[in-house]
């Protein structure tokens, strides 16, 4: 892997061996994104410029012509922009991310060990606070259809607390929830909080995250680079350290 990184930056030509890349990635990968880039660009003397949304609002952004070089993304969220803007052969799966609880710092942890004991939290809660589902966010869409099959849809309305994107651990620091719901990589970014788990088992929903090329990428050999670097299998440990699964 190391060889094949550092042959791909020395003889791909042109002006590779100091490219300035554009990434675009959903805020659930962005944790490890981070972590990952900083060895990359210490390999191979390239930049990387990293830029988050929600997976809507991203899928937008490249529907429109934005320019970047790399996107991370959902593979619903993708599909249709294979072959126009993205690279189909170039598409890679990188990551899964499953849903978390978090509350502030010293607040004691909820039960999350059965179905029950999550909603009897969720009711507990004076304020739950999750993605905006009309942002466009995986974790959010998926939680409004799961409160609805829960039967607390109305319960939880009078006191969602909807972040249109971001970190919405942020609402428990600033007061404004005592309980949020996001994908965990997520969740556990956010200084000051807890991570109380996942949501149980039978409740639970994993998002696959998948790489591409822009078909109007400028560095190509360096973003080819790149991809192989996200996609390494050796990546597991830390995908798992931040919070994600491998592929």
């Amino acid at each position: 892997m190391r060889i094949l990184l550092v042959l791909l930056c020395l003889f791909a030509g042109g002006n590779v061996l100091a490219a300035d890349l554009k990434l675009l990635t959903a805020g659930a990968y962005k944790p490890a994104a981070l972590e990952l880039l900083a060895e990359f660009e210490k390999k191979t003397g390239h930049k990387v410029s990293v830029e988050t949304g929600t997976a809507g609002a991203l899928q937008k952004r490249v529907a429109d012509g934005e320019y970047f070089d790399v996107v991370v993304i959902p593979p619903l969220a993708m599909g249709p922009l294979l072959g126009s803007r993205l690279d189909e052969s170039s598409a890679k799966p990188l990551a899964r991310a499953g849903i978390g609880v978090a509350v502030k710092q010293g607040t004691p942890l909820p039960d999350l060990s059965s179905v029950d004991s999550f909603k009897k939290a969720l009711l507990d809660a004076r304020a739950v606070a999750y993605v905006d589902p009309a942002a466009g966010g995986s974790s959010g869409i998926y939680l409004s259809r799961l409160f609805e099959k829960m039967g607390i849809a109305d319960q939880i309305k009078g006191k969602a607390v909807l972040v249109p994107g971001g970190l919405v651990a942020e609402r428990l620091v600033d007061g404004k929830a005592d309980l949020a719901l996001q994908q965990s990589s997520e969740l556990m970014s956010v200084p000051g909080v807890q991570f109380a788990g996942p949501i149980p088992l039978d409740v639970q929903n994993y998002t696959l995250y998948s790489g591409a090329i822009s078909v109007a990428s400028g560095n190509r050999a360096a973003a080819d680079a790149l991809m192989l670097a996200l996609a390494d299998p050796g990546n597991v440990p830390l995908l798992k350290k931040k919070g994600l699964d491998g592929p």
